[in-house]
């Protein structure tokens, strides 16, 4: 079962508009050192609709190099289909063990252009192909319908969820009207950090998780907790992390947030973002720098 647990996403950093190589390969190795159950490189937190086709192949090969015996995932969306079979060939190369593929959009897609999509891809890969469902980057948005059509072709390995909502009876039942039209060998995974404990406690069984990509240890707090059938302790464990899923909200998303705790960590040089993304602004990293410091993440 590919992928289950917590599959965490690093940045990709920057430095003078180049990839920080050293420190992509630095955070790779913390994660596997963490113990994470997987990692997925060139997600949206690790910026690869920014990067060339030559940075996203160097990149792949940098995460499957460093994860050491850590699964790898790699993001490979693009515009154009003959893009994304370049990505998927360059994670194969690579060795990744599965793709990451989001239905990116410039002109409006329908679902059948969606479709069509994914089949493309399953038929020119034996990699495992994670679907990847995030309106608010792609501005494409699934249907529960969609969900089923797209994995019942074959390869599809799991489908990556928005938050659940945060009733955890509608909860459960979002999650349970998915399951019923998805294979059972098709995990469900939930995003959306602030939603994961819920979303894992009403039965998705992996986390795709930005904050694990910089701080692992609580994202494994309650993946392994939940796993261990102890869901109060793991929905406490998210409920104390609210400052932190408050500033996600409160900054646009979480990509700007965990760059910033990074860079306060020195894992990455300051400004690591592709530009036009400026990150934030000075009072800005120093209010996420105190939540964190608070809440006892750092150090």
């Amino acid at each position: 079962m590919l992928p289950a647990g917590l599959s965490a996403f690093p940045l990709t950093p920057l430095v003078d508009d180049v990839v920080d190589e050293r420190a992509f390969a630095g955070l790779v190795e913390r994660l596997a050192g963490a113990g994470v159950d997987s990692i997925t490189a060139l997600g949206s937190t690790g910026s690869y609709a920014y990067l060339t086709a030559g940075e996203r192949a160097r990149v792949a090969r940098l995460a499957v190099e460093h994860a050491g015996s850590t699964p790898v995932i790699v993001g490979v969306g693009a515009l154009r289909t003959s893009h994304v079979l370049e990505h998927v060939a360059g994670a194969e190369e690579a060795g990744a063990k599965g793709v990451l593929l989001a239905p990116m959009t410039y002109q409006p897609l329908t679902d059948d252009d969606v479709h069509a999509l994914f089949r493309t891809v399953t038929e020119s890969t034996d990699l495992p192909v994670v679907v990847y469902d995030n309106p608010g980057t792609t501005h494409f948005r699934f249907s529960t319908e969609l969900y089923g059509r797209i994995a019942e072709l074959p390869g599809i390995a799991s489908i990556k969820i928005p938050g659940v909502p945060a009733d955890p009876a509608a909860a459960r039942e979002h999650v349970a009207a998915i399951r019923a039209v998805v294979p059972e060998h098709v995990t469900i995974g939930v995003s959306g950090d602030g939603m994961a404990a819920a979303g894992l406690a009403a039965g998705c069984e992996a986390w795709y998780s930005v904050i694990g990509g910089t701080l692992p240890q609580p994202a494994l707090e309650i993946t392994r907790a939940v796993g261990e059938g102890r869901i109060a302790d793991a929905l406490a464990a998210s409920d104390r992390l609210t400052p932190l899923w408050d500033l996600f909200a409160e900054y646009g998303g979480s990509l700007r947030v965990v760059a910033a705790i990074a860079e306060h960590l020195g894992l990455v040089a300051p400004h690591c973002l592709p530009l036009p993304i400026q990150g934030l602004a000075d009072d800005q990293r120093a209010r996420v720098v105190e939540v964190v410091a608070r809440l006892g993440l750092v150090g």
